[in-house]
């Protein structure tokens, strides 16, 4: 795509948001709220906010498709295909959903291209093949008993996504749920929704039917709070905070017990041993792992811990490959950082700085606003060295653009700084030694372990973490584990 397209559609109007409910698009009984572009602080278009009672009347809508069987009991190979159909029309909107995502929450349209829709119309292709190629079991037993296992789908999923990947996440839960045969009520963030409204209208186009994918957006006090009460959600997948998280937990329990699925981000380390095969290499990656898509992403490589004898000459060549690149307007093709995503994160970014002063930390590089003038929310890709383990920047997920920086001198003290944190979402090592990369691997409590790379894992591995970072992954074929219920039949010949 070049950038006149893109130009031009970033100039066209953007309708009103509404809810999906049972295959129609109504009002919210909570009116609306401004949608507010990060790039200029300009307002984009409004979202509707739905009460408890639309949030109830979606879940009732998703309970009624399923009970029907109109998808739920459709023939494996007809919801393959209606899936592969949603792929399709997913890639031919791909200009459109990815200019339309960068102007609600602000990713550089660069990376937006491939990790939003490109990644999206993937999970569901994935997923879509899938569909016909998993069996139930015969199990083991005595020669007069029959024993199957078989996969059912759970019934009515909420799927709760964040605003940073709100189409790559939000097709990592919707695609295998669907295609298990689930009905699913989907609440995006109240910053983030609208690539995922115009993928409900992708779903109807493609032939989900109505009731099996209902779209409700509002803030979370009033919206997620009646998904987690429901007494009729099955399962319950989110992404986001710790705090939200726990809130979920607590609705389940209040509620129905319904099982939920969390991925809590992390504060992740990237450690760089002194034999690394190329450290001018490993420093551009660490930059890249840190402050595209300006910090705000679950498995950043927040952390940077590097071996005392190459730590300063490490660091300058960070600092070099962080000032190449090149921040500003996420709807040009050459930026590679883009805007923050609202003013409040862009406020609590700051706030992490500011404490790294007063604990000590040396700002190296960045620290403060930038691009003030253009009415959106911009952060300089900030440096902090002389990190100790227990500052709050050491210890506590920022989700913005701001590294913090550590050495170490052993193996040993590398893998205590890298667990000394609550979370355990991702990491990575930069080593020669294969010996070390494969004791790391071990040692490290992370759901996901780079070795001479960070990020890139694609569908087929799985995504969650260990400690406060959850314990719900997404991608790969384990992921259908959470949308589905095994039955036993127990058959006396």
């Amino acid at each position: 795509m070049d950038q006149a397209r893109i130009d031009d559609l970033a100039t066209r109007p953007v309708p009103r948001g509404q809810l999906l409910i049972g295959g129609r698009w109504v009002d919210g009984e909570g009116g609306e709220t401004p949608v507010i572009s990060p790039i200029d602080g300009a307002q984009l278009t409004t979202l509707a906010s739905a009460s408890a009672q639309d949030v109830g009347r979606a879940v009732a809508s998703a309970r009624a498709a399923f009970e029907s069987g109109v998808w739920s009991r459709m023939a494996p190979a007809g919801r393959k295909a209606v899936l592969h159909r949603l792929a399709d029309l997913i890639e031919r909107h791909t200009p459109e959903l990815a200019v339309l995502g960068v102007r609600d929450n602000g990713t550089e349209i660069s990376m937006a291209l491939k990790a939003e829709p490109g990644s999206a119309a993937g999970t569901f292709r994935y997923y879509a093949e899938a569909i016909d190629k998993l069996y139930g079991e015969i199990a083991p037993t005595a020669p007069g008993v029959l024993g199957l296992i078989h996969r059912e789908p759970v019934g009515v999923v909420g799927a709760i996504v964040p605003w940073n990947f709100p189409l790559m996440i939000g097709a990592w839960k919707i695609a295998p749920a669907l295609a298990m045969g689930n009905s699913v009520v989907l609440k995006p963030a109240e910053t983030a929704s609208l690539t995922l409204l115009r993928l409900a209208e992708l779903a109807l186009e493609a032939g989900v039917p109505p009731g099996v994918f209902n779209v409700v957006t509002g803030p979370g006090r009033v919206t997620g709070e009646a998904l987690g009460l429901s007494m009729d959600v099955d399962v319950l997948v989110f992404t986001g905070s710790g705090a939200t998280g726990r809130r979920l937990l607590d609705y389940a329990a209040r509620s129905n017990l319904k099982r939920c699925y969390l991925e809590l981000g992390g504060k992740s380390p990237n450690v760089v041993f002194a034999d690394a095969p190329d450290l001018g290499a490993a420093a551009k990656a660490a930059a890249g792992a840190i402050f595209r898509n300006a910090g705000q992403v679950c498995v950043a490589g927040s952390r940077l811990l590097v071996e005392r004898s190459v730590h300063d000459a490490f660091v300058a060549n960070l600092t070099a490959a962080t000032k190449a690149m090149k921040l500003g307007n996420p709807l040009d093709l050459t930026t590679q950082i883009g805007a923050v995503n609202s003013e409040t994160q862009l406020a609590g970014n700051l706030g992490f700085v500011a404490d790294a002063r007063s604990e000590g930390g040396e700002v190296i590089l960045g620290g403060g606003r930038v691009r003030a003038e253009t009415g959106g929310f911009y952060m300089d890709p900030t440096i902090v060295t002389n990190v100790a383990p227990a500052h709050r920047l050491f210890r506590e997920e920022v989700f913005g653009p701001v590294l913090a920086v550590t050495p170490f001198d052993t193996e040993d003290e590398a893998v205590r700084l890298a667990n000394a944190t609550d979370y355990g979402l991702a990491a990575g090592v930069w080593t020669s030694n294969l010996s070390r990369a494969h004791r790391m691997i071990r040692a490290i409590r992370a759901g996901v372990v780079h070795i001479n790379t960070y990020g890139g894992a694609d569908a087929t591995v799985p995504l969650g973490g260990t400690k406060q970072s959850g314990n719900g992954h997404d991608k790969s074929l384990h992921a259908l584990d959470k949308y589905t219920d095994l039955k036993t039949a127990w058959i006396q010949l």
